[in-house]
C-alpha cells in the first residue's frame, strides 16, 4: 500500500470524526466559541489599538473609571484598561503553548507506552504516576521556585504538571485499539510501528485528547494567573494578569484594580470551558446520539401532552 493510500485513509478517517457539526450550533457553544475568537483576536492584536503603551505613567494615580479612562488607573498612574489588553497578548499565547507542548508530549508518550506494552507501559506509567502523585499547583510551584521566577520558567512548570493526563487518557484509547481487526491487518502488511500509529490510531484518539486540549486551556491561564499572583510567574513591571491582582492586594479600596483582570480570567475561562463541551459533542458519537434521543424523548412528551 502507496504513502497516498495512507493519506487518503487519514483523511477518510478524519472526515468521519469531524462531521457532526450540528452540535456547535448550542447557545453555548456558540458563546463559548465567540468569546474565546474575540479573545484570541484580542491577544494577536493588542499591542497596535491600546490607547497607551501598558507600563507609560501618564495618568493620575487611582483614577476610578470613567470617560478618560474606560477601567481606572493603577497605583502608578498606568492605564487599566491597556495593561489589561496586553495582559492577553501574555497570558492567552502562553497558555496555548503550554497546552500543545503538553498535549504533544503526553501523546507521544502515551501512545508509546499503550502501543509496546509490557516493560515500556510499566515503566512509561510508573513515570506519569510519579508526576500525579503530587498536586499540580504545589508541583508547579516548586519547579517555578527551582528554576527561578519568571514567565518562562512558569510555562515549563505548567507543562511539567500537564503533560500526564494527556498520557493517561492516549494510553488508555491505544490500548483499546491496538488489537482492533484494521489495526491488526496494518501490522500484516508491514506497517512499522510509527506508521500504524499515525494511519490507524491517531485519527481515533485525536477527539478525544483536542477535547481535553480544549478544556484545559481554561486551566493552564489559571496555572499561569496563580503563578504570577504568587510571585513566580511575570514579574513587574509585566502586564499580565495574575501580577495584576496580585499589585491590587496593596490597594482594596481601588476595586477596579483586582475587578477588571478577574473578569477577564473568567470570561475566558468559562468561553473555553464551553466550546471544550461543544467539541465533546461534535468528536464523541455517543455524545451525539444521547442528545438525539433526550431530544427524541422531550418531542413524545409534547406529543403526548398535546
Amino acid at each position: 500500500m502507496s504513502a497516498l493510500d495512507d493519506d487518503t485513509r487519514v483523511a477518510a478517517r478524519w472526515k468521519v470524526r469531524f462531521r457532526r457539526p450540528r452540535a456547535l450550533r448550542t447557545p453555548l457553544g456558540i458563546i463559548g466559541a465567540v468569546i474565546a475568537l474575540a479573545w484570541v483576536v484580542i491577544a494577536f492584536t493588542a499591542q497596535w489599538w491600546v490607547p497607551y503603551a501598558p507600563n507609560a505613567q501618564v495618568l493620575p494615580r487611582l483614577q476610578a473609571p470613567g470617560i478618560e479612562t474606560l477601567m481606572g488607573t493603577d497605583g502608578n498612574g498606568r492605564d487599566i484598561f491597556s495593561r489589561l489588553m496586553t495582559g492577553a497578548t501574555v497570558t492567552i499565547p502562553l497558555a496555548l503553548t503550554l497546552v500543545v507542548a503538553a498535549l504533544v508530549i503526553g501523546t507521544i508518550i502515551g501512545a508509546t507506552a499503550g502501543y509496546f506494552g509490557r516493560w515500556v507501559d510499566e515503566t512509561l506509567m510508573r513515570v506519569t504516576d510519579l508526576f500525579m502523585a503530587f498536586p499540580t499547583v504545589i508541583l508547579a510551584m516548586v519547579v517555578t521556585a527551582s528554576l527561578g521566577p519568571s514567565l518562562f520558567n512558569a510555562v515549563i512548570a505548567a507543562v511539567i504538571v500537564s503533560w500526564p493526563q494527556y498520557a493517561r487518557v492516549t494510553r488508555s484509547i491505544v490500548l483499546s485499539l491496538r488489537g482492533q481487526n484494521y489495526v491488526v491487518a496494518g501490522r500484516l502488511l508491514g506497517y512499522s510501528p510509527l506508521r500504524s500509529l499515525w494511519v490507524d490510531i491517531l485519527p481515533n484518539i485525536a477527539g478525544p485528547v483536542l477535547v481535553l486540549a480544549t478544556l484545559d486551556i481554561g486551566t493552564a491561564i489559571l496555572l499561569l494567573s496563580g503563578l504570577s499572583f504568587l510571585g513566580l510567574g511575570a514579574q513587574p513591571p509585566t502586564a499580565e494578569w495574575g501580577s495584576m491582582i496580585s499589585a491590587a492586594m496593596s490597594n482594596f479600596d481601588a476595586w477596579w484594580l483586582g475587578v477588571f483582570p478577574g473578569l477577564a480570567i473568567l470570561t475566558v475561562v468559562v468561553a473555553f470551558n464551553f466550546l471544550g463541551d461543544a467539541m465533546r459533542d461534535v468528536l464523541d458519537p455517543t455524545a451525539e446520539i444521547a442528545h438525539e434521543n433526550q431530544a427524541d424523548l422531550v418531542g413524545s412528551a409534547k406529543g403526548a401532552g398535546a
